[in-house]
């Protein structure tokens, strides 16, 4: 038996899209995925016990306590919830759940003859992933603590959409490698645990949300900014099911099959230069997201002559805002955005021709307007409606400077998001969350930094 480290934390950033949304669910294309300063962190320590559990609370959140046990099975380790022990009034937590049974398969199709060691596991997002706490205009966080409590059930909480499921599954199963393997084994330090870690929780993703996404969540989780390539469906479609006998070893050779992993995530290709900075504004009007996608993707089946047209453009205007991004990187300090801002127009006309096309509201008038508002105030360079679009939020690309964020909220205290639209809902509330782009992914933490939060 191998001994379980005592304590382990880790933690994975959240995601926002600059150029690439629809594309990145073809091969053909690429996107610009940048990591947030948002994390999830994940908390997992052994617990004296002798029962076979493994306890998973979210402190944040009211009730929100799942208690799992785990057994052997011929389909290697079989993780199912005790609902007597659990505190969610009958809410199971589907990611959670997937990623321990995905995680504790691995580790012991790995280690041979591994006993798991019961455990307690703690989870904690950083604010700005809840509007309740996130959307706020005023300038002060003296009063804001780093976790803030939400006085509601987490599966009532409002997101802000900036990928906290991939993050998640990424820093949870990440927290369980490390935590149940020796470093010699796993570290998320190597390029090796990166990149089994990243397989890993790319097909428990897939598993939780009950279909193949492009993945380029859980790359950004793992990996940080990027320049994505997704990977072929093929390559977690024929990943037997969590229950069939034999799964643990069967997800062992998936994960650490390099040849079907066709995945290309590229750091080299992405940078903010210095100077500048991402910021997002959250709109309380949200979007019905995968019914969006559905009709774009319909549109350019029906339409595959001027769809395939405006994607070849926009491939090509997002592979120039990144190349002009590492440009500026490279050059150092520089005040001429001027390239930058027309490439981000550029991006803009060919995403509103494409929204007119398919009549699905990817950069819908409202947007137009509010990104058009903000690009007037003196120092934002552009900005876009990230991923799918919509209503949700716009990203914007700002000079890093305290007076241009203060000009943004005070423009923002008093604006008016109007839309008349049946298939949103909301206020329209505008507000700009405290994040900023990450171009680290996965990483270890101090375990002293969240003694207040560790019971």
């Amino acid at each position: 038996m191998t001994s379980a480290t005592h304590s382990q934390v880790v933690s994975a950033p959240g995601k926002v899209f600059l150029a690439g949304g629809y594309l990145v669910l073809d091969r053909a294309y690429t996107a610009l995925v940048f990591g947030l300063d948002a994390r999830i962190h994940v908390h997992i320590q052994s617990t004296s016990k002798k029962n076979n559990q493994i306890i998973v609370e979210s402190p944040q959140f009211r009730d929100s306590r799942w208690v799992y046990d785990y057994s052997s099975a011929e389909e290697g380790v079989r993780v199912v919830e005790n609902r007597t022990g659990s505190l969610v009034a009958g809410q199971s937590n589907n990611f959670v759940e997937t990623a321990l049974s995905y995680a504790l398969n691995y580790v012991t199709s790995v280690q041979k003859d591994f006993q798991i060691q019961p455990a307690s596991v703690t989870i904690l997002a950083d604010n700005d992933y809840y509007s309740q706490q996130a959307a706020s205009n005023t300038s002060s966080t003296a009063s804001t603590p780093r976790f803030a409590h939400f006085d509601t059930p987490i599966w009532k909480a409002n997101k802000t959409g900036l990928g906290s499921s991939a993050a998640l599954v990424t820093s949870l199963i990440g927290a369980i490698l490390s935590f149940y393997m020796p470093s010699n084994d796993f570290s998320i330090h190597t390029d090796n645990g990166k990149r089994r870690l990243h397989n890993l929780a790319q097909a428990a993703h897939c598993a939780a949300q009950g279909k193949v996404g492009s993945g380029f969540d859980v790359a950004s989780a793992v990996s940080g900014s990027c320049v994505y390539r997704r990977f072929s469906p093929s390559v977690v479609e024929n990943l037997a099911d969590a229950s069939s006998k034999g799964f643990a070893e069967s997800l062992r050779k998936v994960v650490e099959d390099e040849g079907v992993w066709d995945v290309e995530i590229t750091k080299s290709k992405v940078s903010i230069p210095k100077g500048l900075r991402l910021v997002m504004c959250d709109v309380d009007c949200g979007s019905k997201t995968p019914g969006m996608v559905k009709q774009v993707l319909q549109w350019r089946k029906q339409n595959p002559q001027i769809a395939n047209s405006i994607w070849d453009e926009l491939q090509a205007t997002n592979s120039r805002l990144a190349a002009e991004l590492v440009s500026l990187s490279k050059a150092g300090s520089s005040n001429d955005y001027d390239k930058l801002r027309d490439i981000i127009q550029e991006n803009r006309k060919l995403v509103r021709q494409m929204s007119k096309e398919s009549n699905v509201p990817i950069e819908p008038e409202a947007q137009t307007k509010l990104l058009d508002a903000c690009s007037q105030i003196k120092g934002v360079i552009g900005g876009v409606t990230p991923g799918a679009g919509g209503y949700d939020a716009v990203v914007l690309l700002i000079e890093d400077k305290a007076e241009v964020v203060e000009s943004l909220r005070d423009m923002l205290k008093d604006y008016k998001f109007e839309v008349k639209d049946v298939e949103t809902v909301g206020s329209g509330r505008v507000g700009l969350l405290r994040v900023r782009e990450e171009m680290q992914g996965v990483k270890e933490e101090r375990i002293e930094d969240y003694s207040e939060w560790i019971g």
